[in-house]
């Protein structure tokens, strides 16, 4: 390709927003024709006695739905929660929660779960739940925030114990001729594992385990005091049918939405039926005036508040797609944020709700110096979610205090750097590579493919390597040490890669409490001097589109990448795989971009 036929990044630019404003049109109806919040359904009356329905049945996420727009306002956990701590209205008579074939993460699961438990104690409200299928963690909320579980009657209780799936890759890299270059700091990181091994080292399945037992108690003991009985042989020897489920004493009773909704209303004196979170209600995307609002920031500009910001995914310095599904934590985009709520005097404090991997060392660096500039002029809250691992806890060392919940996982301190060299692979094909270099010895002539996706690291640059990274993780631990204000013995002896379960992480000092985004809120407008009535907005990083038309070339491009994934088959493909799978692509993203070092849990852990 000759200089001419080279996009500049005014064209690129402009092809971006060509692209992105294509598809808006087929977008928009996501965003409109809906009942307004708190609409009622059916020809019922719009006021009176009230049901509240949560409706869940598409899976309750931190991010919340997404699309070529980002995540949608008003769709994500933390807004779940908040309407739930919201409910205080005289015509509530109970909740009803439509659980559908839904998902959710343990520690989701857990925190609204035990916040509907208090909302049945504190204002005597029943909590009535209905399920098509029960998960392990789904399992585990209606047993905490339930007064009743209905089960459809061809469903089932999929409760069969908590395991970590992991994958290795290294038979089929060697059929394959694929050279591997992996190199680790810390004996637990297991950082070379998935490529040089065909299962888990001594030192990997010890961590491993160790945090399977944390996650395991809580889950059982949660589950079981939630039903009133042990049921730990029950839920571990499942699936059980809708009738075995019954008889067990997992659920109460078993019949079709529609019915568990009639006997709810009839049980709790309600006539009506408000639907106050999920599909059915505007609040769910909202329409595309309040997206704009919401994200222009101008519903919070001037007014006290504490600020909630979702750090969800994998961490890179910029925007990317494919199979990570999604922009991520980015440097760029986070970063802005950090940076306008460190100028906001009406933001009193801050909340950062983490649920990552890691991911690229560089960015987990930038972030955390922004997030203790942010901290050095109000308190940072980090709340915890599924788990702040490797670069994730990088974020969270920054925070004035950190909450977790016990199936959060907490850890992987910790460092990886390699790449794959597919020279051996491309012979197979006939395709061969050569790489010339003119540097006067061998050694620095092995030293200038350091980069390249065809040549191994010799020895001598692999020794190089590994120097980047112990200097890497000592930085590592300097933040952390900085960060918790903790002995540097007291963090090297819970390093090296190892995992936790929140509370092992408690003993251990890497967190401070034991708690959901629920109590690193109130903990918040209690630093704050906001106090319990003070008020609380989520301030999200602006995504894709949005951001475009307010002249943002970066996000233009961002907003074009979204688009093309809307036609691209292995984006469609990429979306099929599990979560956790696509997570962990994404977290491994930055070396794909040319970053050698990264923090980023090396196991795909599908906690199932």
């Amino acid at each position: 390709m000759t200089k001419a036929s080279l996009p500049n990044r005014r064209s690129r630019r402009a092809f971006a927003a060509v692209s992105a404003l294509a598809l808006v049109s087929s977008m928009l109806p996501s965003c409109e024709g809906r009942m307004p919040f708190g609409a009622k359904v059916h020809d019922e009356p719009s006021t009176g006695p009230a049901l509240i329905e949560l409706n869940l049945s598409r899976g309750l996420s931190e991010r919340g739905v997404s699309s070529l727009f980002g995540a949608m306002p008003g769709t994500g956990y933390a807004d779940a929660l908040r309407i739930v701590e919201g409910l205080d209205d005289k015509d509530d008579k109970a909740i009803f929660v439509r659980l559908g074939t839904g998902t959710m993460g343990f520690s989701v699961a857990l925190e609204l779960g035990e916040r509907l438990e208090r909302v049945r104690k504190e204002r005597g409200l029943e909590v009535f739940c209905h399920a098509d299928d029960l998960s392990n963690a789904t399992m585990l909320f209606a047993s905490k925030g339930c007064s009743k579980i209905w089960l459809s009657p061809a469903g089932g209780v999929e409760s069969v114990g908590i395991a970590f799936s992991l994958i290795f890759g290294r038979s089929l890299l060697d059929k394959l001729s694929v050279g591997v270059d992996f190199l680790q700091v810390g004996k637990y990181k297991g950082a070379q594992e998935p490529y040089t091994r065909d299962e888990p080292s001594p030192e990997a399945r010890e961590s491993l385990e160790g945090t399977l037992r944390d996650l395991r108690k809580a889950w059982i003991d949660a589950v079981s005091a939630g039903r009133g009985k042990s049921l730990e042989a029950a839920l571990e020897d499942g699936p059980h049918t809708a009738k075995a489920a019954l008889e067990l004493g997992l659920i109460d009773e078993i019949g079709y939405v529609d019915e568990a909704r009639d006997a709810s209303k009839k049980a709790s004196g309600a006539e009506r039926t408000q639907i106050v979170f999920g599909p059915g209600t505007r609040n769910e995307g909202g329409g595309f005036s309040q997206i704009i609002r919401s994200l222009s920031g101008a519903d919070v500009e001037g007014v006290p508040h504490v600020a909630v910001v979702r750090a969800v995914g994998a961490i890179t310095m910029g925007p990317s797609g494919g199979l990570g599904g999604g922009d991520g934590i980015t440097e760029s985009g986070l970063g802005k944020v950090i940076k306008q709520l460190e100028e906001d005097e009406s933001a009193k404090a801050v909340v950062l709700r983490i649920d990552s991997p890691g991911g690229s060392a560089l960015a987990s660096d930038l972030l955390w110096h922004r997030l203790m500039k942010l901290r050095a002029k109000k308190p940072l809250i980090i709340s915890v979610g599924g788990m702040a691992a490797s670069g994730g806890y990088y974020l969270s060392c920054s925070g004035t205090k950190i909450f977790a919940e016990p199936t959060s996982i907490v850890g992987s301190i910790g460092v990886v750097a390699g790449k794959f060299a597919l020279h051996d692979t491309l012979r197979k094909i006939d395709v061969n590579t050569v790489t010339i270099s003119v540097a006067p010895d061998e050694t620095r002539r092995n030293r200038a493919s350091y980069l390249s996706p065809f040549d191994r690291w010799d020895d001598a640059t692999k020794a190089k390597v590994l120097t980047g990274m112990e200097s890497i993780y000592e930085t590592f631990l300097d933040r952390i040490v900085e960060g918790r204000k903790l002995d540097r013995a007291v963090v090297s002896a819970s390093a090296e890669g190892r995992i936790f379960g929140g509370a092992t992480a408690k003993e251990r000092q890497l967190v401070d409490e034991i708690g959901g985004l629920d109590a690193a809120i109130k903990y918040a407008l209690e630093q704050s001097g906001l106090g319990p009535e003070g008020k609380v907005r989520l301030r999200d990083q602006p995504p894709g589109l949005l951001e475009m038309l307010g002249g943002d070339p970066e996000a233009a491009e961002a907003a074009a990448e979204r688009a093309r994934e809307q036609i691209d088959p292995l984006a469609k493909l990429g979306e099929n795989l599990p979560e956790e799978t696509r997570t962990w692509f994404a977290s491994a993203t930055p070396m794909m971009q040319g970053e050698t070092f990264i923090t980023a849990l090396p196991f795909v852990l599908m906690t199932r």
